[in-house]
């Protein structure tokens, strides 16, 4: 039996190739969730695809046939076994388009100002003595120490509050302070926060001992 390389259709998930044998040329659709295929002879007056009375025309519409017939026009016929159609032969890959974070430059640019050293260089001290010493005293954060909440969940809590009041808006998404906090990870390879997380490590543990 010859058969043309299959071919994916847009129209239906499904491939599709063309069959010669001495009746003529069939065309053959192969959806992955059905067994059974589509199979309809190829008109040689109109060129038009005359399904067989087996085939369902719910699954394999006539439209799915002329586009197989016009893809598979052309193509050489070959000696090969028949084909397996899976899933992931007839469903597209979608990429994953990476979401782009907007920082408002201005309003990073707040943070570094206010932990800034007298010669205006970003301090890590400042900023870690500060969200330590917010931690400390803020009565939420003791509330979620006292109700079991996760080293993680303190952290996220603290910068997010601290940067959303110094920046004065407190729309910012978690994904923007997420972007801030990863540009001022850049100039200390092992966190900005590193101070601020031994710390409430500490008040984590001294939790559990209670």
């Amino acid at each position: 039996m010859l058969r043309t390389k299959a071919v994916k259709l847009t129209v239906i998930p499904a491939m599709a190739y063309r069959v010669k044998s001495p009746k003529g040329i069939n065309i053959t659709v192969q959806r992955a969730d059905k067994q059974q295929p589509g199979i309809a002879s190829i008109s040689r007056t109109s060129g038009e695809a005359v399904p067989t009375d087996n085939t369902d025309l719910k699954a394999y519409p006539l439209k799915a046939f002329k586009e197989a017939i016009e893809l598979t026009n052309g193509l050489p016929y070959k000696n090969q076994k028949g084909v397996k159609v899976t899933k992931e032969m007839v469903t597209e890959k979608k990429e994953k388009v990476k979401e782009e974070v907007v920082v408002d430059p201005k309003e990073y640019g707040k943070i570094v100002e206010k932990y800034s050293d007298k010669n205006g260089k970003f301090s890590y001290d400042l900023i870690n003595k500060d969200f330590i010493k917010f931690a400390k005293t803020s009565k939420v954060v003791g509330n979620l120490l006292a109700d079991g909440a996760t080293l993680a969940k303190l952290r996220n809590y603290i910068v997010s509050t601290k940067f959303r009041n110094i920046t004065g808006n407190h729309n910012l998404t978690d994904k923007q302070i997420k972007a801030m906090t990863e540009l001022l990870d850049e100039n200390y390879p092992k966190g900005v926060f590193k101070d601020l997380s031994g710390e409430l490590r500490k008040l984590v543990g001294a939790n559990k001992k209670k």
